[in-house]
């Protein structure tokens, strides 16, 4: 999912399927099935960059040069903990209230 940018408009000929959503005209996100929830947005992908944004913040500046690395190690601690929570899930299997 995109906003109306015309970068992206190649991104529906690899096969998968693409929605947009027009910030020009003030939608931010869609409910495309009528089912109450709207599916078409950019929140996840906006929300990646500011996680990257403010992992890079520590450093100060960081040399285009070595930018590559940078992204690379962020998102491996993000993969690291998706992939630690589901070991967690997996480990101590569903995890059910007995109540008060």
């Amino acid at each position: 999912m995109t906003d109306e940018w015309h970068a992206y408009d190649l991104l529906s000929t690899t096969g998968r399927g693409h929605s947009t959503v027009n910030h020009l005209a003030k939608e931010w996100a869609r409910d495309d099935d009528g089912d109450g929830v709207r599916e078409v947005h950019t929140h996840t992908i906006e929300g990646h960059w500011t996680g990257l944004r403010n992992f890079l913040r520590m450093f100060r500046g960081v040399h285009k040069r070595y930018l590559g690395q940078y992204v690379a190690f962020y998102q491996g601690m993000h993969n690291f903990k998706d992939a630690a929570l589901q070991l967690l899930g997996t480990l101590l299997g569903p995890i059910t209230s007995t109540g008060p």
